[in-house]
């Protein structure tokens, strides 16, 4: 029998029963809904990195754009499309100036009389024995003159003096132009240059009548210091010297003098003077060194013993100069330098226009030096 005043209470074994299977009921439902949500999102991981790493790659243009100019390869000039090998190279590089060279030319005929009516086609132009193109081709009657007329005041040539001078005042007046100048040295054993580049006659008639009689005769330095002073001169560059070709006291020696003209492409016209009376104590080495040094520049020389043959000097040198051709052109290639390059100028034999083409005498600057001396 039960006894009723005992305390009822859960019967140990049973309610620890009951309790723990809810306690596993319900810890597998939770774990069962855990466990349902991580594969589906382990699934939906699994699927998102399939499809990125089976996508196909985006293209570079839609990520990073190229500028126009890279959509397209860079031309090259047409010397460089196909660059040759390095063992094709040459093994020494030379660095060539080109400018242009300028060539003062004079025509004349077998009677010595200045031919103007040649054209470009009717010469034929050679450096170092190489055919060169014409590039600049005028008839050089209105290009500026620059003129030093040089005269000698040395004890020699005191008898003559006079006539000189005023052989060299008419030819002052008759060639000058607004646009020319014209700068008077006498030279003795110094130089004197008495006037600067001018055209104003008066000047330059106010110079001819300070020149004084000296000694000795210094013409290899007037010949250079006369060069020099025409150097920076534009346009064309004459010098004129009226001596009887003796040198007693110059510093500078023939090949200086003839450089210095050559490098400023001075045209060299020389009178020299020979008196009848003095023709056994002529000095021929110098009238030699003077023929020349005409001859290189491109000039002339003349002999005078009196006032008519000065006076016929002074004409044909300014005839020439009013009928001079201007002849340009650009040196070829060359491998190397060379410190003197030889021009020759010739009238092509078939040119229609001068009746006797092998009977005119063409006149030039022998050829120039490419670098300076100083």
């Amino acid at each position: 029998m039960a006894n009723r005043f005992l305390p009822r209470c859960p019967v140990p074994g049973k309610s620890r029963q009951n309790s723990s299977s809810r306690v596993l009921a319900l810890g597998m439902n939770f774990f069962s809904r855990i466990s349902v949500r991580a594969a589906a999102h382990a699934l939906t991981a699994v699927l998102w990195l399939c499809g990125l790493l089976l996508a196909p790659p985006a293209p570079a243009q839609s990520s990073v754009p190229r500028p126009p100019s890279a959509q397209t390869s860079v031309p090259r000039p047409p010397d460089a499309q196909q660059p040759a090998a390095s063992d094709e190279q040459p093994s020494t590089t030379f660095k060539v100036n080109v400018k242009l060279v300028n060539v003062f030319t004079t025509v004349t005929d077998a009677g010595g009389a200045p031919i103007s009516s040649l054209k470009q086609d009717d010469f034929e132009v050679f450096e170092d024995g190489n055919p060169q193109q014409i590039a600049v081709f005028h008839r050089e009657s209105e290009l500026p003159l620059s003129i030093v007329v040089a005269i000698d005041t040395s004890l020699s040539t005191h008898g003559d003096e006079k006539l000189e001078l005023e052989s060299a005042r008419r030819f002052a007046h008759a060639i000058l132009r607004p646009i020319d100048g014209l700068s008077l040295f006498q030279f003795s054993e110094i130089v004197d240059q008495l006037t600067p580049f001018t055209a104003d006659v008066r000047v330059i008639d106010r110079a001819i009548n300070r020149v004084r009689p000296g000694a000795a005769t210094a013409l290899y330095d007037t010949l250079y210091l006369g060069s020099d002073a025409l150097m920076q001169r534009r346009g064309r560059k004459v010098m004129v010297v009226i001596t009887d070709g003796g040198d007693t006291v110059s510093k500078v020696n023939y090949q200086e003098a003839i450089r210095e003209a050559q490098e400023a492409e001075v045209i060299l016209y020389s009178i020299i003077i020979v008196p009848i009376e003095n023709s056994a104590g002529r000095d021929i080495g110098g009238e030699h060194a003077l023929i020349q040094l005409s001859r290189d520049t491109g000039g002339k020389y003349f002999y005078a013993s009196g006032i008519q043959q000065l006076d016929a000097a002074f004409r044909q040198i300014s005839d020439e100069l009013r009928t001079q051709y201007l002849i340009g052109y650009y040196p070829a290639k060359r491998l190397s330098d060379s410190d003197f390059r030889r021009i020759d100028i010739k009238v092509n034999p078939a040119t229609k226009d001068y009746p006797n083409p092998s009977e005119l005498v063409v006149r030039h600057r022998t050829g120039y030096y490419t670098m300076p001396s100083k």
